[in-house]
């Protein structure tokens, strides 16, 4: 299942969203500038310059080394606008674009900002619990993005999401409740991020334990303002049941 839109309008321009889309996009383009001009050696010493290698810091904290301004800390913020291929950056982009605004106008552009890199911070720290000795870096925006699908699935669960549903060699497009769309998403990161533990690779994966991370933080920093009864939002609009494809 891969989501579209979602028909859940907002009232106004989604800046913060745009402009973190903005910055992986043009971080993204260095980095093909990177690899085109001094090969694959260099990229990958730009991801362990800048990403998050779980090993570095917590041998920072370990020494007493880690402060705001460490590059190990530093590296936890740098490394949610790296992104190791196409598919990495368009499907956070694209996740990022479908959740993230209608997040944005409920939580505000300076609360939006500071959920996000929380959400990021979160993300990292479920990664580096689960195997703090790693020296393999970690990058990409999908921890702090699982955050927003975490407080999209509290506030909008009944909202409708445009997704690509495939069955077999068909597909169809439905609108398919937010509830379904995220929580089958997550039940995903929850399968495959167990089924991982224990197993080894030199040349790393994909961070699921970040994506568990970052959506329950997200969930229930979300939980905790509806309680509150702060980051009121509007109402998610109706939308048809199911759009047939031939």
């Amino acid at each position: 299942m891969i989501p579209l839109r979602d028909a859940n309008p907002v009232s106004r321009r989604p800046v913060v969203t745009i402009l973190v889309i903005v910055l992986c996009i043009a971080v993204f383009a260095y980095e093909l500038v990177i690899q085109s001009g001094a090969g694959d050696a260099a990229l990958e010493r730009l991801f362990r310059e800048y990403g998050l290698v779980p090993g570095e810091l917590s041998g920072a904290f370990n020494g007493g080394r880690a402060n705001v301004l460490s590059a190990e800390i530093l590296g936890v913020f740098t490394s949610m606008f790296l992104h190791g291929g196409w598919i990495h950056l368009i499907g956070n982009v694209l996740y990022l674009w479908i959740f993230g605004n209608n997040v944005e106008e409920r939580l505000g552009r300076l609360g939006f900002l500071v959920f996000y890199l929380v959400g990021g911070v979160a993300a990292a720290a479920t990664q580096i619990a689960i195997d703090p000795t790693s020296g393999v870096p970690v990058i990409g925006a999908s921890g702090a993005i699982a955050a927003v699908l975490g407080a999209y699935f509290v506030f909008y669960p009944r909202a409708r999401v445009l997704s690509l549903v495939f069955l077999g060699f068909f597909y169809q497009l439905l609108h398919v409740p937010a509830v379904i769309v995220l929580g089958l998403w997550f039940v995903l990161q929850l399968v495959d991020g167990f089924a991982s533990l224990g197993v080894e690779s030199a040349a790393g994966g994909v961070a699921l334990f970040a994506h568990i991370g970052g959506f329950v933080a997200g969930a229930v920093i979300a939980l905790i303002l509806r309680a509150a009864g702060g980051a009121r939002g509007p109402r998610p609009a109706r939308s048809p049941d199911r759009i047939g494809v031939g």
